[in-house]
């Protein structure tokens, strides 16, 4: 691939000459361009001509390497790239930026969406073609070869003032309340819904729109296997059948969910013999422990209840496994 105009004759040296700021953008930038997502978002943007136009690809992905440096507002964005001069010698206006995000309507987002799947294609190749190969996931000291992990998660973006869409959220804040959808092997975030601050949490409509979303991203080979995360959000009959339903022949999917405790979950769990718990492990294989408010450890415990509560009408094939930690006599519940 041709060097671009900026990168032509690019060198790194260690002398007080020819400074940059935050010059770790040259590598998002370079990425970028590398892997053809910046030509491939300016064919899929409304394009202009004129003296001082500005390519809307090119505007987006510095859009993004500002947001990456911590930029929260376009004019941060702007402000950002006079760090780079020396690089970019023609900083994106705030306006220009702008009028880039207005030519995203319905058509443009569908566009945008078919590359970002085209290049997170090309970028998987990419890695599954180095000495490592594909970042697989480990638990336990046990690697999952094969299998790729999507975590799904709300998450709360506060603001001060009165913003489209901000709202109370249910943890007492204000703001927006969006639902992404991440790869944790890649640690990328494959969809994002924007939400309204007051959206529910366990809207299954909302998670299944934003599942939908994340498996278009996702590159998966035709026999593939793919194991979905999701917190107590995911708690209700439609959206675990949905989960359910969504291994086919070629298609192997696992999912784990968090579970609303009930009376009927702590009759069974008052069942289970004491010799069955067994100390709780993380993802690292370490002891899942927490300090107690005296300072010492307590250790979390696990067992499964799966034979013992009643799972009729649930999904087939379901494990219910349980937790516990030993609280001191003044945590414990009356």
């Amino acid at each position: 691939m041709k060097s671009t105009r900026w990168d032509h004759r690019l060198g790194v040296r260690a002398d007080d000459r020819n400074l940059v700021g935050h010059a770790g953008v040259v590598l998002l930038r370079r990425i970028a361009d590398k892997t053809g997502l910046t030509t491939a978002l300016a064919r899929a943007l409304p394009q202009g001509t004129g003296p001082g136009w500005r390519d809307r690809g090119e505007a987006l992905v510095m859009l993004a390497c500002a947001i990456m440096l911590g930029a929260t507002n376009v004019l941060e964005a702007e402000q950002l790239q006079h760090h780079c001069r020396r690089l970019f010698p023609r900083p994106i206006s705030d306006s220009t930026l702008r009028r880039a995000l207005e030519a995203i309507d319905g058509p443009a987002a569908a566009r945008v969406e078919r590359v970002r799947a085209a290049i997170r294609r090309v970028v998987w190749t990419m890695l599954a073609l180095r000495p490592g190969g594909f970042p697989w996931i480990s638990v336990c000291g046990r690697e999952l070869a094969g299998w790729y992990v999507l975590d799904l998660d709300a998450t709360i973006v506060t603001c001060s003032s009165r913003k489209e869409g901000a709202a109370g959220t249910f943890k007492g804040s204000y703001g927006h309340h969006p639902l992404g959808a991440w790869v944790a092997n890649t640690r990328e975030c494959a969809a994002m819904l924007l939400r309204c601050g007051n959206a529910a949490a366990n809207d299954v409509a909302d998670h299944k729109s934003v599942l939908a979303a994340a498996l278009r991203q996702l590159p998966l080979p035709i026999w593939s296997k793919l194991l979905i995360r999701i917190d107590g959000a995911a708690f209700s009959h439609a959206l675990l059948e949905h989960l359910q339903a969504l291994t086919t022949s070629r298609r192997r999917v696992r999912w784990v969910t968090g579970w609303a405790i009930n009376t009927a979950d702590e009759r069974a769990i008052a069942l289970l013999p004491e010799q069955v718990w067994t100390c709780a492990l993380r993802q690292d294989g370490q002891v899942h422990e927490i300090k107690g408010p005296d300072g010492e450890w307590l250790s979390y415990q696990v067992a499964e209840l799966t034979g013992v509560r009643d799972l009729t009408g649930w999904p087939e094939g379901m494990r219910l496994i349980v937790r516990r930690v030993n609280p001191r006599a003044g945590m414990r519940r009356s």
